[in-house]
């Protein structure tokens, strides 16, 4: 089953190298995920929210679900699972950004991604929601465009991401209650 998944992952790899990868969309995917590195473009929205009051409460359960990434997949799982990156393993594979320093799974910008976007989309009007989900949608794509993420690592992180965005606002909700009590 794992060698399924593998060839599986290696095979989607190749395809996009092959068939998606051309001098329009390269320049464009390599701005895009760099937008997501560090969490980068997620940070500077929830600061945003933060700053507003009517959205403060908001911005807090997307601060959480930033930390709740960080520490779940980026310092967790990355260091327990310990992937290698795909343009490692997969002969004829190139990546296109500088090589990231950490492993390969899950993917921390789907993570982060997927974990304040779909806060925003839940939480804030769809005018501001529906960009942030296509945006994390995009920035995950990138990943796989950009040769530094096997599709499964995007995919975990998606999820990840998306039941992150959950629990911190379940976590968020009770502290704010506790505070006005």
């Amino acid at each position: 089953m794992l060698q399924f998944l593998s060839e599986l992952d290696s095979g989607i790899l190749l395809w996009i190298q092959d068939n998606l990868r051309n001098p329009v969309l390269t320049p464009i995917l390599k701005f895009i995920t760099t937008l997501g590195n560090g969490g980068a473009i997620w940070i500077l929205l929830t600061l945003i929210v933060l700053m507003l009051p009517k959205t403060r409460k908001v911005g807090c359960m997307m601060a959480m679900a930033l930390i709740g990434t960080l520490l779940i997949n980026n310092i967790l799982l990355k260091n327990l699972v310990a992937r290698t990156r795909p343009y490692e393993v997969i002969e004829g594979l190139t990546y296109l950004v500088r090589q990231p320093s950490d492993y390969s799974f899950p993917s921390g910008h789907a993570g982060c991604s997927f974990a304040v976007a779909c806060i925003m989309l839940r939480r804030l009007p769809k005018r501001y929601g529906i960009p942030a989900i296509i945006l994390a949608i995009v920035i995950s794509f990138s990943r796989l465009y950009v040769g530094v993420h096997y599709p499964s690592d995007v995919l975990f992180g998606v999820i990840s991401g998306i039941l992150i965005s959950y629990a911190a606002e379940a976590i968020a909700e009770r502290l704010w209650k506790k505070e006005r009590s």
